[in-house]
């Protein structure tokens, strides 16, 4: 544990409660209940690993639920969530997992996950670094999501820096796990267009995800560009198929359309399970 971590011993405090989620336990659970009952439930394998939005939930939560709910009946199963996303507010090289034992959202602690941990501090890109954790919202705002999805739980929350694709993808090998570990990526698609325009690079990426194509990706289509190709060189090697669940904008669901930013709900299915 590191004496001088900003995060105050050994839970990190939400940053983001009552910005981009309610702070209050009893309405962010019904705000959720909520957009998790309006998805359509489908008969599909369950993912190993998923891609979803991290705005406010007006603006994203409902893409996020599509591709939650797919978990839900593994939710006894899902034991441990690899959780990786972009840094927003922090630079550095490399990997950063938090000093901290737990995450607080309203709904509760959310343990991490010891094990883990520990394997991926041994890797040589990845390092305890809590001041890019302390104001980050791209990891917190999928949590409550996992508390009202999932049973009992721990997660390994990593943000990304100044790393490769290659990188994060032999991170993620590094604790795969069986059917208990499940991978979040975090990112929001494309960032500032017109409706239209934003439309047409968000189309492109979804079709460069399910083609499991890192190369295909535009800069600049995702601000976790980084981790989602990394994400794509597993599932290349681990035989997974890629589907979009949803993909929409802010212009669809809570703002203007002159300048939108896309959302893309994503799983990754193991292909073995529907023969």
């Amino acid at each position: 544990m590191n004496p001088l971590s900003p995060t105050s011993g050994s839970v990190r405090p939400t940053a983001v409660a009552g910005r981009f989620y309610p702070c209050d336990p009893l309405e962010l659970r019904a705000l959720l209940q909520e957009m998790l009952s309006a998805v359509v439930p489908v008969s599909a394998p369950s993912p190993k690993a998923i891609i979803v939005p991290h705005a406010g939930y007006p603006y994203s939560g409902p893409v996020a639920a599509s591709a939650f709910t797919s978990w839900a009946a593994d939710r006894e199963q899902i034991r441990t969530v690899i959780l990786v996303g972009p840094s927003h507010f922090v630079d550095f090289d490399g990997l950063a997992l938090p000093g901290v034992e737990a995450f607080e959202t309203p709904l509760g602690r959310v343990p991490l996950a010891a094990a883990p941990v520990a394997k991926l501090k041994q890797a040589t890109r990845v390092k305890v670094f809590d001041a890019a954790h302390t104001p980050e919202h791209c990891l917190e705002v999928e949590l409550p999501f996992l508390q009202c999805v999932l049973k009992d739980f721990s997660i390994v929350p990593l943000l990304a820096g100044s790393v490769t694709p290659e990188e994060v993808s032999a991170a993620l090998d590094a604790v795969w796990g069986g059917p208990e570990t499940r991978i979040v990526i975090s990112s929001d698609l494309s960032h500032y267009f017109e409706y239209r325009e934003a439309q047409r690079w968000d189309y492109e990426t979804a079709e460069a995800i399910e083609a499991l194509a890192p190369e295909s990706m535009k800069r600049g289509s995702a601000c976790g560009g980084i981790p989602i190709k990394g994400l794509l060189l597993c599932a290349r090697r681990h035989q997974l198929r890629a589907r979009t669940l949803d993909l929409r904008n802010s212009g669809d669901t809570a703002g203007p359309r002159d300048r939108v930013v896309g959302y893309g709900a994503f799983v990754f299915e193991e292909m073995h399970q529907d023969h």
